[in-house]
């Protein structure tokens, strides 16, 4: 008889914890949503509690987890409502938790996460920025306390499903040539360089395949969000800067793929839907119903392919950079590219000055190695500091 899986969803108002709850709504005798956290989205939160019934809401900001408590004693909800960074980290290693979905968005999902792989539990990653600003720490980490990591984007979950089963991070042992994440080039693949100076946030947001959230749909259109994934990928499959090899893919309909040196090359397809990645990690090694429909091959017809172009797209050099010179330089890139899609969301400055911030901030902080996650903290505080310094001379 199968045991309920208790899973703690950081970020559950996010699109990637409400597909996460759609999920677990389809397999009620299998999964318990115990503890669900956001920033400050009370309405969505409420709404979920209605419907789940966690034992635990963490709302990061303090105003917003007092009128969420407020209305959860107006409902009679049993929930107990809790605020603070170190309330998710609580929530994210709290014994009953043997799955913790880190999906907050941002710096501010590293130390929960981080948390969760210090108490062993099964951590299904959609949180790029904790690979990709402490990589090796959270590796180490997950190895040291015997925790499992499984990736949730949907390109490394591909990848992840095209690898062999006994892949243990040796390309050459499994005879692996290299790794090619696809990307869909975003809104503006075929835009002309001159009308990217007048792009406006709502253009920017308007991504042709995926619902996201605005800050990873802004990244997406820069492509600092495949630049994002490449760092992730050296991290998740110990793969190096030149086995990785980005492909634009516009129908994002294969999700990535493994080349092999016998000339095969392994693909996973699907319809763009996170619910797929969701629920094979959630049901691993077994398959669960998603509620994503099958692939029509005759609707989508064909599929096109083409080479990433790095003027076009000059975040994703950047994140190439950064992977290459390690240490703290991908910290350094995630911070000042948040910044930056902040201001310009904001309307503080164009889309073409997101690429311009962050290449100066990479040159002004000097490259270092990192060790414990403070380090990695105070990295993220100077690139942050570093990067308004800069807006702040822009205006």
């Amino acid at each position: 008889m199968k045991t309920t899986r208790k899973i703690t969803i950081l970020g559950s108002t996010g699109s990637i914890g409400v597909s996460t709850l759609d999920v677990i709504a389809r397999h009620p005798d299998r999964f318990q949503a115990f503890a669900l956290t956001a920033h400050n989205n009370v309405e969505k939160m409420l709404s979920q509690c209605q419907r789940f019934q966690p034992r635990f809401a963490v709302m990061l900001d303090q105003k917003s987890s007092e009128q969420l408590a407020g209305a959860i004693k107006t409902a009679n909800i049993k929930t107990e409502v809790l605020s603070g960074i170190e309330s998710l980290e609580k929530v994210a290693s709290l014994p009953e938790v043997d799955t913790v979905m880190a999906a907050i968005v941002g710096a501010a999902g590293i130390r929960p996460t981080f948390a969760a792989a210090q108490t062993g539990k099964l951590v299904l990653l959609a949180n790029k920025e904790t690979l990709v600003m402490a990589g090796r720490i959270f590796t180490d980490l997950v190895k040291q306390h015997h925790a499992t990591l499984l990736p949730i984007d949907s390109e490394h979950n591909a990848i992840y499903q095209s690898l062999p089963h006994h892949f243990n991070g040796d390309l050459v042992a499994a005879g692996i040539s290299h790794i090619l994440l696809t990307a869909s080039g975003g809104p503006f693949r075929c835009a002309s360089l001159d009308s990217l100076k007048t792009v406006t946030p709502e253009q920017a947001c308007a991504h042709p395949n995926w619902d996201m959230g605005q800050k990873i749909s802004v990244d997406s259109a820069t492509m600092m969000n495949k630049g994002l994934e490449v760092i992730e990928a050296h991290w998740l499959f110990e793969a190096p800067p030149d086995k990785i090899q980005v492909v634009i893919h516009p129908q994002s309909v294969i999700h990535s793929m493994v080349a092999y040196v016998d000339g095969s090359v392994i693909a996973q397809l699907g319809n763009p839907d996170m619910r797929t990645p969701i629920a094979h990690a959630m049901g691993y090694p077994e398959r669960i119903e998603s509620g994503v429909s099958a692939l029509d091959m005759f609707k989508v017809a064909h599929l096109d392919f083409e080479a990433p172009d790095f003027e076009r797209f000059p975040c994703l050099d950047l994140a190439y950079q950064a992977l290459r010179a390690g240490g703290n330089m991908p910290a350094v890139l995630n911070a000042a590219n948040e910044v930056a899609v902040e201001s310009f969301l904001q309307k503080r400055m164009v889309f073409t000055a997101i690429p311009t911030m962050i290449k100066h901030v990479m040159q002004t902080i000097q490259q270092e190695e990192m060790m414990t996650l403070d380090d990695v903290l105070r990295t993220d505080k100077l690139a942050r500091a570093k990067s308004h310094e800069w807006l702040a001379n822009l205006q």
